[in-house]
């Protein structure tokens, strides 16, 4: 991995947080309008699609970081958040860790998600450049 700037890890963990508080949106939104079995799979489906469109924009924009390594941090980031704000501080319970619907699923299609996205984009922009 590149030595990043303070700035790009900034920009990478806005990404990020801005990937998360959609689906935290959606789960919001969800809850407040059906099921909790309804709002997981929407948010299921929804995470992947969000995560492509930040991540898209990410690799179109700034591209800092490998598709690998993006995908990494931008789902550390996400467990984290989940973790600590999710869990501990909103539910005060880790209980949402149990379910892989809930948590599990997601987790594994943002990480899909951002790595092929980073994976298109660059080489897009590596044929784009050879041109």
């Amino acid at each position: 991995m590149n030595n990043l700037t303070i700035k790009q890890s900034g920009i990478i963990l806005v990404h990020a947080l801005a990937g998360w508080a959609f689906c935290g949106l959606v789960m919001g939104t969800g809850m407040a309008l059906t099921s909790l079995e309804n709002t997981l799979i929407i948010h299921a489906l929804a995470a992947p699609l969000i995560f492509f469109l930040v991540s898209r924009f990410y690799y179109t924009r700034f591209n800092y970081t490998s598709p690998l390594v993006t995908a990494l941090l931008f789902l550390a980031v996400v467990m984290l958040m989940d973790f600590f704000v999710v869990g501990l501080l909103i539910n005060r319970s880790l209980e949402m860790f149990t379910s892989l619907l809930g948590t599990w699923i997601p987790f594994l299609l943002i990480f899909i998600s951002t790595y092929l996205t980073g994976v298109f984009y660059t080489r897009r922009s590596r044929k784009i450049e050879a041109v």
